[in-house]
């Protein structure tokens, strides 16, 4: 087959996978770790949701999220405690996002689109990144229908820049009689995107996938973008 055609159906390839990518929303991955000792089986056991963070305490924000984790634990058969009940259970939540950090990155020369393409290693390349003094990096592996593509006329380095944000939950549930660690939980993910209202209910439900989870465990979960209506 000439190199023209294979040329031809190179960039139609491209073209159909870079539709695909821009029709579908990115799923949600976090790293999840989970911890217990002697937490109880759900049969009614009552619980109230308090923040960590004494700046969060009272918010109208950490109560929206407070009633995610509320709704997760009655759907495994715990219930919120009544008004003025002393409940049995106490659950500890604090959350976050970081400032993010800046990534700069810039792949090799693609004179040809076929260049350590799908034949060999597969079409992901290493991630060269140039620091102070002309240093280079390798960051990790590169989708360059992810990250901007081959740069313009299929020449040249093809450089990208972006801000990568992480973002954590906590949580802790004590035994209100004694104050016994019963569960500890942390969920992380790095994203593009650093608002909370979107970040914090996939890290709730992150956390209660599989919920409690194997002691001492950490494992990825992926949470599916919301459908389309």
């Amino acid at each position: 087959m000439k190199k023209s055609t294979l040329r031809r159906l190179g960039l139609a390839a491209i073209t159909g996978a870079a539709l695909a990518l821009a029709g579908c929303a990115t799923p949600f991955k976090a790293d999840v770790a989970r911890f217990q000792s002697a937490l109880p089986a759900p049969q009614g056991q009552s619980f109230v949701v308090e923040a960590s963070n004494p700046a969060l305490a009272g918010g109208i924000e950490f109560g929206q999220y407070a009633n995610l984790v509320a709704g997760e634990l009655t759907r495994y058969g715990y219930r919120p405690a009544a008004p003025g009940e002393r409940a049995d259970l106490v659950v500890r939540m604090d959350y976050g996002v970081d400032k993010g950090r800046e990534r700069v990155v810039s792949s090799p020369s693609f004179g040809d689109p076929w260049y350590g393409g799908y034949y060999g290693r597969g079409f992901y390349r290493p991630v060269i990144a140039r620091g102070p003094g002309g240093r280079r990096y390798v960051y990790g592996y590169r989708d360059p229908f992810l990250w901007g593509g081959f740069g313009p006329g299929w020449g040249g380095s093809d450089v990208t820049s972006y801000t990568v944000y992480t973002s954590g939950l906590n949580l802790q549930i004590n035994r209100a009689a004694d104050g016994s660690r019963l569960f500890e939980g942390q969920a992380e993910a790095q994203s593009r995107d650093n608002n909370l209202q979107t970040i914090v209910p996939n890290l709730v439900e992150a956390m209660f996938t599989g919920f409690p989870g194997n002691s001492g465990e950490r494992v990825r979960i992926t949470v599916a973008p919301p459908e389309k209506g």
